[in-house]
């Protein structure tokens, strides 16, 4: 593992360190924990209060030092808005003291500045790692595996985390962006299987937009490639949709992180494909989308977190946006921390048949009983009797499914009955482009054409973007 050795970011890995393997030992108590917390938030408060620009006027009137894990509803939210206006000013160490530079993708609006200094790699790395090391155990015992890298930009953390990562494990890492204009699909697919790579880390759409190249370039999935596990991340994955990859590449496949280039991982697989908290890192919330309420740390809500790392740009109850449950484990697997579902953004929430419906809600109503499925697509109209109508455009893996016509009324019957509303399905050749721009832009973007409603700026951007993007290079 990489570790800073110098400086103070050599003695917090030097504790944080101790302290992570008391964690995962099980050995660490309740009361060990609570004292990390209580001690970490303290800093963390004294720090940005003085050091960042926004949060001296954001928090300007509070009493910080009244402040506790218990207490933090005292305090103001930080909201993605808050974080694209205030750019730079959000940062409460300088600038020069990160080892990392990196920014979101900026897709929907001004990319915002992401550094991380040798604190912040640290603690959000050593949590990947042990998720990695157990899956990699679980599978392949102590022979590491061949794991290929797959995105997204030059100025994005996903290379530099889970390449980091990968050699923490021992596992040989090569990074084969398909998107990238020196790469591009037939070169990724030919490192594939030439270099007989055994896990492939990348987004769910971009596996199955791999095994749409596949086919196009004459590969067969199952005798061409060594793919064992799929490392999906970056988009909402439900367990129909994951269930699907699995059909079509003949892999395992593990939601394998989630978090984001603001606020790190906040969460990791374990061998058992459940999602447990990186709960050394963050102070949980769980609040409502609407009011604001918090619930505190379990339940059924917006996911917030306040950061208890001091880098470089802690955040305090930042709002990610994200609908999620979290809930005390009862996992039998290595991995500690509250378990949590991630079901969609807060913003990807429709109106559907008179009720307000998640995008895991319409992911798992479309794809429920699907396999080799290389996509789709769901279109909402008003119907004419009154309500609401879908289509659903679903693309199907030639070699894969024997009787098309029977996947398709399964979809409309299941589909009808989960939603509530009349639901036709067509099978196509090719999706609209816009299906390939989910992790750069949006679920809903990328799968909903709500006729019933003005096209939004997500989906204007990613109208741009589909242009560029194809699978024949």
């Amino acid at each position: 593992m990489w570790l800073p050795t110098t400086g103070p970011a050599a003695g917090f890995a030097a504790d944080y360190l101790r302290l992570h393997r008391a964690f995962y030992d099980r050995t660490l108590t309740d009361a060990q924990l609570g004292d990390w917390r209580d001690r970490q938030l303290r800093r963390v408060l004294d720090q940005v209060g003085t050091g960042s620009p926004f949060y001296a006027r954001h928090l300007a009137g509070i009493d910080l030092t009244t402040i506790t894990p218990a207490t933090l509803d005292r305090l103001p939210f930080t909201t993605k808005a808050h974080l694209r206006e205030e750019m730079l000013d959000v940062l409460s160490r300088p600038l020069a003291e990160a080892v990392f530079f990196y920014e979101t993708t900026g897709t929907t609006g001004p990319a915002t500045p992401c550094p991380r200094d040798g604190r912040e790699v640290v603690a959000s790395n050593a949590h990947v790692t042990e998720s990695w090391a157990s899956i990699f155990r679980h599978h392949f015992g102590e022979q590491a595996p061949r794991v290929g890298l797959m995105g997204p930009t030059e100025v994005h953390s996903f290379g530099d985390t889970l390449g980091d990562v990968a050699r923490n494990t021992g596992a040989m890492n090569a990074k084969i962006w398909p998107y990238s204009p020196v790469i591009g699909f037939a070169k990724a697919l030919q490192l594939m299987r030439d270099l007989e790579l055994e896990v492939i880390c990348c987004t769910p759409g971009v596996a199955l937009m791999l095994a749409k190249a596949a086919e196009h370039h004459g590969y067969r999935l199952r005798e061409d490639f060594a793919v064992k596990l799929l490392f999906v991340t970056g988009e909402m994955c439900t367990p129909a949709l994951a269930h699907n990859l699995e059909s079509v590449w003949g892999a395992d496949v593990y939601n394998i992180l989630y978090g984001s280039q603001e606020a790190f991982v906040i969460a990791t697989a374990c061998r058992n494909k459940r999602m447990h908290l990186s709960q050394t890192n963050y102070l949980i919330e769980v609040v409502d989308p609407e009011t604001g309420a918090s619930h505190g740390p379990r339940g059924t809500g917006e996911l917030t977190v306040t950061m208890l790392v001091d880098g470089v740009k802690p955040l305090i109850r930042y709002r990610t946006g994200d609908a999620v449950v979290v809930g005390a484990s009862d996992c039998d697997c290595e991995m500690p921390g509250d378990l949590v579902q991630i079901v969609g953004r807060t913003l990807d929430r429709i109106d559907l048949g008179g009720q307000r419906r998640t995008a895991g809600q319409i992911e798992s109503a479309v794809l429920t009983g699907v396999t080799g499925s290389a996509g789709y697509q769901v279109v909402i109209d008003n119907d004419p009797a009154g309500g609401d109508r879908l289509t659903v455009r679903l693309e199907l893996l030639k070699d894969l499914v024997d009787d098309p016509a029977a996947v398709a009324d399964g979809v409309r019957r299941r589909a009808a009955a989960a939603l509530g509303v009349p639901v036709e399905v067509e099978l196509s050749d090719g999706l609209d482009p816009i299906v390939s721009t989910g992790a750069f832009v949006s679920w809903k973007a990328a799968r909903i054409v709500d006729r019933r409603v003005a096209d939004d700026h997500e989906t204007r951007v990613a109208r741009r973007m589909a242009g560029r993007r194809g699978y024949d290079t």
